[in-house]
């Protein structure tokens, strides 16, 4: 005998299914936004390339997806797939653990700190190549914008509250 439960104007399956799902489905987006301390332009171009190379790697390594890395002088955009496992915060802290140790070693500069938050956006399959396009073409944005003025568009655009004053 099966039970099916009534509840307001639709049925639900059977309580006990022949068929339980055994897995979970997830398709988790992250358009990631940190900017350097202060939003100081340490990000050299000389090495710049390599540093987007270095933070992909690192997402990868943190058993997520890289799908684009960019951004200019003062700040950085991550596109990744996470699992539903990871915790974004935890993510996002050791990119920049890990960055920060690889600024300071490899390409030798002391001093150099991130800030301490971050943005981040989910972003829906279909955009994603949307988000990938932006990220590639932040060179030229920022002929025309800076850090802060984007930033406020992107929290504006995502509905997100903030105080200007705490912005980057």
């Amino acid at each position: 005998m099966k039970i099916c439960v009534l509840w307001g104007f639709g049925h639900y399956p059977p309580l006990n299914p022949p068929h339980p799902m055994t897995r979970s489905y997830t398709s988790l987006h992250y358009h990631i936004v940190f900017g350097t301390k202060n939003r100081e332009p340490w990000l050299h171009a000389s090495w710049r390339t390599r540093l987007h190379e270095y933070l992909g790697g690192t997402v990868n390594g943190l058993d997520g997806f890289s799908q684009g890395v960019g951004g200019v002088a003062d700040h950085v955009h991550l596109l990744a797939g996470l699992k539903a496992t990871h915790r974004l915060s935890d993510v996002v802290r050791e990119i920049k653990k890990a960055s920060n140790a690889w600024i300071h070693d490899g390409m030798g500069v002391q001093g150099f700190s991130w800030q301490e938050g971050y943005a981040a956006f989910t972003i829906s399959p279909p955009a994603r190549d949307l988000v990938k396009g932006y990220i590639a073409n932040q060179e030229q944005r920022h002929m025309k914008q800076d850090f802060r003025g984007e930033l406020q568009l992107m929290l504006e655009r995502a509905e997100i509250d903030f105080d200007a004053e705490y912005l980057c």
